[in-house]
């Protein structure tokens, strides 16, 4: 299992959660709450790694 570190702020517009992955390009997303926030980085970059095996 692969840990990553994400950076996610308060977009003070939107009140949305937005969250990114330093150095893992496209590992990126937005959510209403922090638990939605992180289930969606996870499914992200669960995609992306998948992509890299192809």
């Amino acid at each position: 299992m692969k840990t990553f570190t994400a950076i996610i702020e308060r977009d003070s517009d939107t009140n949305l959660y937005v969250g990114y992955v330093p150095g893992f390009p496209g590992a990126h997303s937005q959510a209403e709450t922090l638990d939605e926030l992180q289930e969606n980085l996870r499914e992200v970059i669960e995609m992306l790694l998948e992509d890299e095996d192809v």
